[in-house]
This record gives structure tokens, sequence and C-alpha cells, in this order.
């Protein structure tokens, strides 16, 4: 929304300048974005006599020129056809910046004249496009005169409107606030109605739905044609472009009371009635920008005999547009249902300047006194003789008063506000206020309630009146602000991409097919209303996402990749369903070396996830194979667990057909990590470790080779050993698996290296033998194992 300061200051009175209305709308809550002032823009340049203009002796068409200037007199070299002795126009003085033509004037010779300033064109000071000659001014203008007042700029106050104050759209509204603010006083802004001479003898039609109230009026007798030269500047200044009187009337009343109206050549409209109602399957309008728009049952349209002559609250029709040769005018002043009308210009992608207004919503209680101020307009400017101001339809009932306790102020805000300074700051703004009762004017239907009428006292005061109070000392946790699973978390983000890892951040649903391949799928969790058709279902897995991710990359050329995420994952639509899950893919694709790649990328990528756990405070957790989900390698996955029921991760080589379903080359190799699965760690006391303690003494180590059943998994082995002693036991680790010669069929050897850390004294034989007989019975009872011999 723009305005000029001459424009507010027709209804304020108010002595402010540019910068004191600036800063005054700021405190009032109105969002200034930018002034534009031609003042600072056209500083360098001023008003010029030139006294005499001769033939350069060296060009033919160039004129040396003596000007009077605010400098004295000036040499000038000129090569404007129209430069001629007693003209008044424009001049530029010397390091002057002249922004039509982007140049700093210097002092050059011009075919060996030294031209000492310029004489400029409208164009080259951006206020015109024209540019075959120099500025011609009234010779009653002062030399030396700035330019911008020369030419009647001003400065435009540019500012941001919210969706909830629609009354700001029009300049009166901005006035009436800053009245309130103390910035001046608010001018009468009430309207004279304007008696008919005779009925209005076409009849008006509303639907009640989309146009509540529909007011309009014939004029009879006017002459349309240009504007007048004021109201031209007044709505070039704002970025409108005149048209005609008639036209720049309803351009005006949209500007400075926020009123939209439009004008037909009553000529042209036919059946002797015009009507608002909701349009009809395939019926189609031709409208003012030159496009034809199908107006369907959800669109208001004007009608008349022959159908469609309008869009209602957005935009005219081409066959009912006045022109010069209008005679009979017939004015609409209507109220159009905003939800609509917004809905309206959404659909056939229009954005007017009524559009936006109604859409907004409008005074209700302007409707009438609206028509009667273009009347009185119109009148002035193109002469004709009014009828009668005929309404259908009924406005929307004005908002109800409610009751207001003036405390509340205080109680809200922390406004210390006499009431009577809170009556006459509600009153000034329209507010009918009747001792606690508060009834809001028919522009401001965004107050309904109390703590709106604060707010409104608020702003007015100014929100730098606003007490600064410090917040209240809050004692900090114990342990963070960070809950143990944001804190894991957080710290699952940092260790993966540690790792070499990059995070994705993918949908937290998917197409219901691949959640039915991923244990998913229940129609619980099947979107009503889904973003996209093949995003239908929320995810029971990160997986399919990711396997996504990386058979997109692959396609374009980056195969190897090696993805993570953190999210949500859902079994189910209660809120403990919701699970938070760590998952990573990796889909090796190495380089090609003459060397080959003989790493195991299934036991790099249980390496990472053994990291990652000890970075999440696990506790030791079993391994299990053979009991993966089934979109897990048969062969090549294992979960970890805390026990049956207790499932952290799973992990290993994807299926190969999951993997074909989902368009993605193999080999995939991935995890799933639960987080909430992990026992959150014991309070301690204190935060500090313990103290390191580590033993003088030299390791020993004793290698155990077993025979245990060939579906045993090796690993099954370490826990009991470990078990066996652990005050003694530092480790112990599989390092040979053997089938063959030498072992049962059915059978296989499996070689454990112990490592024995002594802390106390260095260990006597019988002693080592006994911690070996223990390590062996150890096995044996767990896993029915039987020392090699």
């Amino acid at each position: 929304m723009k305005f000029t300061l001459s424009w507010l200051k027709e209804h304020l009175e108010t002595d402010a300048t540019v910068d004191q209305v600036v800063d005054a709308m700021t405190m009032a809550g109105l969002e200034v974005e930018h002034v534009e002032n031609p003042a600072a823009r056209l500083a360098a340049f001023t008003v010029a006599k030139v006294v005499e203009a001769v033939q350069h002796p060296n060009a033919d068409r160039l004129r040396v020129c003596q000007v009077d200037t605010v400098d004295g007199r000036k040499e000038i070299v000129c090569g404007a056809p129209n430069a001629r002795a007693g003209l008044t126009t424009i001049y530029a003085p010397l390091g002057a910046y002249v922004p039509g033509s982007g140049i700093t004037l210097e002092a050059r010779p011009v075919r060996g004249v030294v031209s000492n300033g310029m004489l400029c064109s409208g164009r080259e000071l951006e206020i015109d496009s024209e540019a075959d000659g120099i500025v011609e001014l009234p010779n009653s203008l002062e030399v030396g005169l700035p330019a911008a007042d020369a030419f009647g700029l001003e400065a435009v106050i540019d500012f941001e409107v919210t969706p909830n104050r629609p009354d700001w759209l029009g300049v009166v509204g901005v006035a009436r606030d800053l009245a309130a603010a103390g910035l001046g006083q608010l001018k009468d802004t009430s309207v004279a109605p304007v008696p008919g001479k005779g009925p209005t003898t076409i009849e008006i039609r509303v639907d009640g739905d989309a146009c509540p109230i529909f007011a309009g009026r014939l004029i009879r007798g006017v002459k349309n044609g240009p504007s007048p030269a004021w109201l031209q500047r007044k709505l070039t200044a704002v970025g409108l472009r005149p048209i005609s009187a008639l036209v720049d009337i309803t351009n005006l009343m949209s500007y400075d009371r926020c009123r939209p109206l439009h004008v037909y050549d009553a000529a042209k409209l036919s059946g002797g009635f015009i009507e608002a109602r909701l349009g009809r399957e395939g019926e189609k309008l031709e409208a003012l920008d030159g496009r034809t728009y199908e107006a369907g049952p959800e669109v208001c349209v004007i009608a008349d005999g022959s159908g469609a002559v309008g869009l209602g609250g957005v935009m005219g029709g081409e066959s009912t547009k006045v022109s010069e040769t209008t005679a009979d005018v017939f004015v609409e002043s209507a109220y159009f249902d905003p939800i609509r009308t917004a809905q309206t210009g959404r659909t056939l992608g229009i954005t007017s300047d009524a559009q936006y207004r109604f859409a907004r919503g409008v005074d209700t209680g302007f409707v009438v006194d609206g028509l009667e101020m273009a009347t009185r307009l119109i009148l002035d400017l193109c002469g004709g003789e009014p009828c009668d101001v005929r309404v259908a339809g009924h406005a929307p009932a004005p908002p109800a008063a409610f009751e207001f306790d003036h405390g509340y102020v205080k109680k809200l805000s922390g406004l210390d506000v006499a009431s009577t300074r809170i009556d006459a700051i509600l009153t000034a703004l329209g507010f009918a206020v009747r001792g606690e009762m508060v009834t809001p004017p028919t522009w401001r239907r965004d107050v309904d309630g109390k703590a709106d009428l604060v707010e409104e006292v608020a702003r007015i005061e100014g929100f730098g009146a606003l007490p600064a109070e410090p917040l209240p000392e809050m004692p900090r946790p114990a342990g963070g602000v960070l809950t143990v699973r944001q804190a894991r978390m957080r710290n699952a983000r940092r260790a993966m991409a540690a790792r070499g890892y990059e995070e994705a951040v993918t949908w937290s649903f998917m197409r219901t097919a691949w959640a039915r391949m991923f244990g998913g799928g229940d129609p619980k969790l099947v979107l009503t209303n889904p973003i996209a058709s093949d995003l239908d279902c929320m995810r029971p897995s990160i997986l399919p996402n990711l396997i996504e991710a990386a058979a997109r990359n692959a396609r374009r050329g980056f195969a190897d990749a090696a993805l993570f995420e953190v999210g949500p994952t859902f079994k189910g639509d209660q809120p403990g369903d919701q699970l938070t899950v760590v998952a990573a893919l990796v889909a090796p694709h190495p380089a090609r070396s003459w060397a080959g790649d003989k790493s195991d990328p299934l036991f790099a990528l249980k390496a990472d996830l053994m990291a990652l756990l000890e970075e999440m405070g696990a506790p030791s957790l079993q391994i299990v194979q053979g009991q993966a989900s089934p979109w897990w390698h048969p062969g090549r996955s294992a979960r970890l667990q805390l026990g049956p029921k207790n499932v952290v991760a799973e992990f290993g080589e994807l299926h190969p057909r999951v993997l074909k379903d989902l368009d993605a080359e193999g080999p995939m190799l991935a995890f799933e990590l639960d987080l909430g699965a992990i026992p959150e760690p014991k309070k301690k006391a204190t935060k500090t470790k313990a103290a390191l303690t580590l033993s003088p003494l030299m390791p020993l180590s004793r290698d155990f080779a077993f025979l245990v059943d060939e579906a045993t998994p090796a690993g099954e082995l370490v826990r009991p050993i470990l078990g066996a002693d652990k005050a003694l036991i530092a480790e112990a680790r599989v390092f040979d698996v053997y089938q063959g010669k030498g072992v049962p069929e059915g059978q296989k050897s499996v070689a454990v290296e112990v490592t024995v850390q002594p802390t106390e004294k260095t260990l006597a034989d019988p002693e080592i033998e006994a911690l070996s007989a223990r390590i062996v019975m150890a096995a044996e009872k767990a896993l029915g194992a039987k020392l090699r011999s």
C-alpha cells in the first residue's frame, strides 16, 4: 500500500514531516517497507532559465546556451531541438549523477566548447518517457527552485498491510490510526448523500451468498475523458496508470477509502437488470485484462440479460466497459464474500486491487456511503444527472458489543494506562465505548475480544512504552536441557557424520506398497489427504527412503553411497507407536583396482553399528542370526537384542528381491537402530569417571580351539568365556573357524584368543591352568563346546 504525504494530509490535520509519519506508523504497528523520496534523488537538479542559445561553431545540431542557474550564469552545450532563449528548464551541475543516463557529469569539451553542466530531459530525470527535448517549465518558476518542487513530486510511503487490517488499504484508515497516536487531528470523514432525480431503471438482484449487498446508481449525461492533472498525479504517485475520469475515480476510491467500485456503460447493459450470482457451467467472460475466463459454479459473476459481464469483486468485463463515448454510467458498490473472492482469485489466477481488498474484507458499513462519495466525484469531474440509489440485499450484521475491563490492559500488557486514556484511544479508533461495553466499528471485524482491545491500546500508546521486565531466574537442570532421547539423536548424527556418512532428510511417509514390504501398511496409517499419490502412508521404516535416495544417486552417476537418517517410524496410530530410529545404508561400489577389493563391507557396516552403540551407551548385546525381518538377506544379516523381546537393532545385506521391487541395484547393506530400545543409563551421583587403573604386570594370552555344532555362531563363544573370570580375562576374540580333516561331521572348530591381565601379582602355572579349566567348563556349559585335542 502506497500513499503520499499530501494525500494523507487530506484526512489528517498535521504538520508532521515524512520521517515523523514513518516513525509514528512504525510505533503504531504499520510496517513501513520503503520511502521513495524524489527530493533526495533529484537534490542536485534545480530550475534554470536559458538567456541565450546560439549555433555551435563546430556542430550543426548543437547549441551553445548561456543559462542562469543557482550557481550563476553558465555556458552549457545542448543538443535538444527545443533549446532556445527564454526557456525555463532543469539544470544539472558538474558532478551530478544523472539517473536516466547513468553518467556523472564532468567538464569535458563538446566539439571544442566546454559544457559547464547539462540541461535535462524528462527521461534523464526519470520522470517522463520523453527524450526528444529538454524539459519545458512555466516561466513563473524561480531560478534555483529544486526540481522535485518544480514537478510537484512528493515522497511516497510504501508499507506492508497485514491480512487482518483491510482498513489500512485506504489512506483514511492510516490517518485514523495516526490521529489516535497523537500525530494530528482526523478530519471529518462523513459523506453527504447526493439526492437523485428519478429512479434508477436498472433492476439489481443478489443471491445473498457470494454478494450479500449490492448498491447501484445510474448517472445520465456524463462526459468521460482524461481526469484532471491533480487526480492523475495522485494515482501516478502510487503506481497506477490514469485511464479516464470515470475509471480513475474508482481507483481513487479504492486507495482513499478502501472502497472498490466498478462503472458500467449503461447503454451496453441488456435485459434491464444487473445481478450478482454464482457462475454457471461453461459460462465464460472476456475480462478487462484481455483474457477469457471460465466462471464456474464457485465463482461470483456480475451478469445481465446477455450473461456474465464481470467477475464479482475481481474484475470487470470488456463488453460493458466505459469509454469516451459513454453518456450514461451505472456505478456498482457492493460487498463480496471474502473467502469466495480469494478463492476466485486463486482459481483464475487473478490478483487485482479490488480482489486484494475484497478478499480481506472491506467495510460493510460504507457500501452506500462509498457510492454517494463516488457520485459526487463523478458529478464534479464528468457532470451528469444522478438517479436514486438502488440497493439489493442486506449488509452483514455489524460486530457485536462485548464487555471490557479496563484493568485487563495492565494485567495483559503491563502498561499502566488510565481508563479515560483507554476510552479516548478506542474512541479515536472508531470503537463505540459505553461504560464497560465496547462495540467495534464495521471496518474492524478482526476485533472480537478483550485481548484485541489491549493490543489496540498498546500499539497506540507505542510499543516503546511497554515495560521491560527480566525473565525470572530458572534453575538449570542438573542433567542439561535435552532429554536422553534428544541427546542420543544429536550424538548419533555426529557419530555417523564422523564415520563418513552423509545425512539424508526424507519424508515421514511413503507409498503403501513399500510400507507393506517393510512390515507396515496398516489402514490406520494411510493418509486421508496425502501431498502426493506415492506418499500416502506413514513409514514403518526409514530404509525404503534411503534405498530410493541411493538408487536415484546411482542413476545419476554416483553409485557409491553412504547415507544415514535419524527420525521417526510408525508402527501404529497410538502415541507409543512412534519410534525414534537411526538408519544407515551403504551401497558399496569401490573404484576398480588391479589388486581388487579385499575388504568386506558387511563387517565394516557392523563396525560402524558397534561404534554407534558404544557412543549411545548401550550395554553388551546378544547377536542372533536367522531371525531378522524378511527384507534382510537370510544368510548375511543378524539382530542385536537384549533378550528375545527387546530388539535393539537389525543389520546386514538387504534382500535382492526387495531391492528389485524398489528398482534399486544391489548390493546394499544397512542397519536400523531403535534408540528407544537402548536402556537409559542409571543416574549417578556425580559425572566424574572412575579412576583409571592400569596394571603394571604384563598380560598373557592363551589360545583355545573348541568343537561346536556347525550351526552355532562363532561369536556366541565369546560371552561365556568372558564370564569365566571377569577380574582376570580382559578380552576374548575369535580368530579362526575350521571345518575339514580332523573335525567330526556336522561340527566346526572355533579358535579363540583369550587375553589375561593380572592385576595384583604374576600368575603361577597352577593358577593359569585353573583359569583355563574354568574357561573350558564355561564354554561347555553354555554351548556344549568341547576342547579340541
